[in-house]
């Protein structure tokens, strides 16, 4: 391990150099300058820092203090060395933070035990960071394989609803990322961005449950086949209600909420504004720019433009007006998306 000790007196140097070479093969290194053992302390975080109270400009109790200042010597062992009868200075020590105390003047049998249950504590806390670390890094691979798995699942059920509409092509992958946008400029956390991501495929997921007669229609549906066709919504957060997975909990809600509309005309509940969750309200405006920009059975692609103009005239009625600001401030990253997730 590596030990400094940190003594105006050369003989105490000395003496304790000597001592700690005894107690098996660790590095140690001496300062009788308390400032340069300071900065050396700071910049190397020994195991072990052995102290002596009395030195000039720089006193053991305002070492100890900076030490315990810095994040990488908050939990090492500080020995702090003073004279038998100076009790308030080991009190006001301990309050700084030193460890344990030795003595002037320097008892090898004192010295041995103390330092040696020193190195034996900071050998102990060594081991126990180490341990908590790689248990750290064995949960966060064990999480990332759950997420894959479960995103895995998200994509391939979504992947079923559109097996249901073939025209839809890459319908789901544009739509999710022009979500993941507009989640991202609303400022969400990485976490609410990266769950949007996976969750949104799934908003028409309800699908499952469309006769392909009314699904797949060329033409117009009629009133009574529009009621059955909206259902699809229903459907969907009845296939993914009550998970205990966070992905599948925000998909529920997507699938809820993406055809509400922001003046409360839509459906399936009719709610208006910010009664709509955010997810819903986000997925809106990906999810109807994407439908115009792509080709169905009902109508062909509208362009780009056309697109743009039709969200601009729905902000406010159909759409949240900020998710609308926030999707058109970002047409470029748009574009990008649409270019490279072709049908």
């Amino acid at each position: 391990m590596n030990i400094a000790i940190v003594e105006d007196t050369p003989v105490n140097l000395v003496v304790m150099q000597s001592l700690i070479k005894r107690l098996g093969d660790h590095d140690c290194l001496v300062f009788s300058d308390p400032e340069l053992g300071l900065a050396w302390c700071l910049d190397n975080a020994p195991d072990l820092i052995i102290v002596d109270y009395m030195m000039p400009r720089l006193d053991g109790l305002e070492f100890v203090r900076r030490c315990r200042a810095t994040p990488a010597l908050r939990d090492r062992p500080i020995l702090m060395v003073t004279a038998a009868a100076e009790k308030e200075v080991r009190y006001a020590a301990l309050e700084a933070g030193a460890t344990d105390f030795l003595t002037k003047p320097i008892d090898r049998n004192e010295f041995n035990p103390r330092v040696r249950n020193m190195l034996q504590l900071r050998a102990s806390m060594a081991a126990t960071s180490l341990r908590a670390d790689e248990l750290s890094i064995a949960v966060r691979r064990a999480t990332e394989e759950i997420h894959l798995r479960e995103r895995e699942t998200v994509m391939r059920l979504a992947r079923a609803a559109e097996f249901r509409d073939p025209e839809t092509g890459s319908h789901i992958l544009r739509m999710a990322h022009y979500s993941a946008i507009i989640g991202y400029q609303l400022g969400m956390s990485e976490e609410f961005v990266d769950q949007l991501l996976s969750a949104a495929p799934m908003h028409d997921v309800g699908k499952l449950g469309t006769p392909d007669h009314i699904l797949l229609k060329p033409g117009k549906l009629s009133p009574k086949e529009m009621e059955i066709m909206r259902q699809h919504a229903l459907i969907g957060y009845e296939i993914l209600k009550n998970s205990s997975s966070p992905v599948l909990q925000m998909a529920a809600e997507i699938a809820l909420n993406h055809h509400e509309k922001y003046d409360g005309s839509g459906y399936p509940q009719g709610k208006a504004g910010e009664e709509i969750p955010i997810v819903g309200r986000i997925v809106a405006v990906a999810d109807v720019f994407d439908a115009l920009t792509s080709e169905r059975p009902y109508k062909p692609a509208w362009d780009l433009e056309h697109a743009r103009a039709h969200l601009e005239a729905g902000r406010g009625n159909h759409f949240d007006p900020r998710c609308v600001d926030l999707f058109l401030a970002s047409w470029n990253e748009i574009i990008e998306i649409h270019n490279i997730y072709q049908d």
